[in-house]
Parts: structure tokens; C-alpha cells; sequence
């Protein structure tokens, strides 16, 4: 009878599928719903973790920039600007010979060109130094030679005789370079010099070292 019953029901399923279904027991169901969901929170967890890396490095741009700007926009030491704007190639040192009004003087270069001329202008490039090498002044920067008239009292004393020549000093020739140590007689004396709002940049009494170069004679000179 049981026989006859199965054949019965054999025969009523012709399509009988070549796969079976096996249960899904409730422990694997469980195991396989809390690997999910460490997964999920793994997945979150370096998603809040790529989050924070990158608000992390535009934070530390911000700052970068903020920083940048403050060392742009702050004030730099007076000292350091002076001698930055002012900066220039020292010549070599040379053995100064002095004239009996004080004046130290020795040539670098002597040049090949004609001498200063009385009372013309002339093109040179300097650098102004006190006596503890400090630069306070220099053409060089300006990226142009200073045009001067020498010998007429246009410039300070130690200039004029240490470019136009007297008192046992040479003239300079164009094309020289020639190291001038100016004593405070023949520069500004007692009194600062250079002074703007009550700020001077060359004190009272003070000895300048120049270093000269003879570029040429001013071209637009009366002939």
C-alpha cells in the first residue's frame, strides 16, 4: 500500500528538479547575519576612517597657508631688509694707502678708459659699507649706475677726491674699481645722515667703506 502510494505521487511530478533545496537551520542563518553585519561595520569604519583623512589633509592645508601668509604679510628684522634690498658682490680686499686728508684708497682694477673729468657726470656702480661691513646703500640692487657730477662739491668730499684724483690720490680711470675708506670728515661728520620720519640710516660720525666702479662718462655731457 505505501508502495503503491509513492508511485502514485512519482508520477504526478514528472518535471522533478535536478537540484534540491536543502533547509536553511537557524544557526547558519544567525552566523551568516552577524558576519554581514561585521562586515557592514568594518566597511563603515573605513569609510569614517577615509573621511576624517581627508578633512585631516585640507586642515593641514588651511594651516599651511595661514602660516605662509603670516611669514608674508609679518614685518621682517629692519637689519635684515636693509642688508637684503641692499645686497650686492663685495669686491676683494685690497691694501689701503692713505692721502694726508684721511682718505684710505687702493685699486682693484685700474681701468684702460679716460679720467674723470672735473665737473662732468659720470656713471658708477657702488656699494656703501660702514666700517663693521654692514651694506647701507648700493646701485647694484637698482639694477643702474648712479649718474654724479664729480669735483663741484655734489657728492661727499671722499668720493670726489677718491674718483677725481688730488692730494696724492689718483685719478680713476674708466673701467677701474677702486676700494675708498672715508673718514668722517670728508663723509657727513657729526650729524646723521640719510634720515627719513626721524629714522637715520647712517649715524654721526661714521667711517664708510665704498667700493667703486668707474662705468663711464654720462653721454649727455655739454660738449
Amino acid at each position: 500500500m505505501a508502495l503503491s502510494t509513492l508511485t502514485t505521487v512519482a508520477t504526478l511530478n514528472p518535471f522533478k528538479p535536478s537540484f534540491t533545496f536543502k533547509p536553511i537551520s537557524s544557526s547558519s542563518s544567525s552566523s551568516s547575519s552577524s558576519s554581514s553585519f561585521h562586515k557592514d561595520k568594518e566597511e563603515a569604519k573605513l569609510s569614517m576612517h577615509s573621511t576624517s583623512s581627508t578633512k585631516r589633509q585640507i586642515f593641514d592645508m588651511g594651516i599651511g597657508l595661514l602660516a605662509a601668509s603670516m611669514l608674508i604679510s609679518s614685518p621682517l628684522d629692519a637689519n635684515a631688509t636693509r642688508i637684503e634690498y641692499y645686497a650686492t658682490v663685495a669686491e676683494p680686499s685690497c691694501e689701503l694707502n692713505f692721502a694726508r686728508s684721511g682718505l684710505g684708497y687702493c685699486d682693484v682694477a685700474v681701468g684702460s678708459g679716460k679720467e674723470a673729468p672735473l665737473g662732468e657726470l659720470i656713471n658708477v656702480h657702488y656699494t656703501a659699507r660702514f666700517a663693521d661691513g654692514i651694506v647701507f646703500d648700493s646701485s647694484y640692487k637698482r639694477a643702474r649706475p648712479l649718474t654724479m657730477r664729480i669735483g663741484v662739491g655734489k657728492v661727499i668730499k671722499g668720493l670726489d677726491q677718491g674718483i677725481l684724483g688730488g692730494e696724492g690720490v689718483p685719478p680713476m680711470l674708466v673701467g677701474g674699481k677702486r676700494k675708498l675708506q672715508i673718514p668722517p670728515e670728508l663723509a657727513y661728520g657729526p650729524e646723521p645722515a640719510g634720515c627719513f620720519s626721524g629714522d637715520c640710516n647712517i649715524p654721526g660720525n661714521a667711517t664708510l667703506v665704498y667700493d667703486i666702479n668707474f662705468v663711464g662718462i654720462y653721454s649727455g655731457n655739454r660738449k
